[in-house]
């Protein structure tokens, strides 16, 4: 029986896909690899882009240029160029080899960590200030009415709304997020995409590694649509409309 299905996959079948079920430690690394840039790059980016997009709602003197000048030089820019920038380029400068970032700087991992961080939290920092400042005015208004100071007001009533808001959004830069972590195959990171492209390379095949991961892509993301369809379902379940009680 599995010989039969061997020769079919391998005859027959216009993919190889035993071929790909034996090498399934390959993905097994790459999709382990995937994850780990995914999560802890947007993680630090959204930790980063908070104060950022805080201090760009608010239009805070001196920060906001600044703020502003960075989002636009990294959304402005392909994220592919910026990781050959660090990863080719920040070992042409002396002063970097000699400074404290050069262990980091110097490993692909350290690169794509960096580049992947601050790609995002360009986004997200753009995210959180229309999130910020598409909060009802009333709802600001009433806050300052009960007494409440400038931080409780952000901490408990504009932060909290203002992530409501901007959830849908969020998500769909999530997406792009871990569609983007493709980049760390181009610079030795065995990723989803590295993988098909080393199986494709050891067997001399055509599609076979590429559809396999674009195939763990879709699951990956089907994971995460599922996940802030869930989240936004549980902190808006607040306006679901009442069932009469019967």
């Amino acid at each position: 029986m599995i010989q039969t299905i061997t020769d079919f996959s391998s005859n027959t079948s216009p993919i190889d896909f035993m071929l790909v079920l034996a090498n399934w430690q390959l993905f097994a690394r790459g999709l382990v690899n995937t994850l780990i840039l995914f999560v802890l790059t947007t993680a630090v980016g959204a930790l980063a882009a908070l104060p950022l997009g805080v201090a760009r709602a608010y239009k805070i003197p001196v920060l906001n240029p600044l703020i502003l000048s960075y989002t636009y030089v990294f959304r402005g820019t392909p994220l592919l160029v910026q990781t050959y920038l660090l990863y080719y380029g920040a070992s042409e400068f002396e002063f970097v080899r000699e400074s404290f970032l050069w262990p980091v700087l110097k490993e692909a991992w350290g690169c794509a960590f960096i580049a992947f961080s601050v790609n995002t939290a360009a986004y997200v920092t753009e995210i959180v200030c229309a999130g910020i400042r598409s909060v009802p005015e009333g709802e600001v208004e009433a806050a300052k009415a009960c007494g409440m100071l400038a931080l409780t007001r952000l901490r408990r009533i504009i932060l909290p709304r203002a992530f409501r808001i901007m959830l849908p959004t969020y998500s769909n830069e999530m997406i792009f997020a871990l569609q983007a972590t493709v980049v760390a195959s181009t610079i030795t990171i065995v990723d989803v995409l590295g993988a098909g492209r080393t199986l494709n390379g050891m067997f001399y095949l055509a599609y076979e590694g590429f559809l396999t991961a674009a195939v763990i892509y879709m699951f990956l993301t089907f994971g995460v649509v599922r996940f802030f369809v869930f989240l936004e379902a549980r902190l808006n379940r607040h306006l679901r409309p009442m069932t009469a009680a019967v």
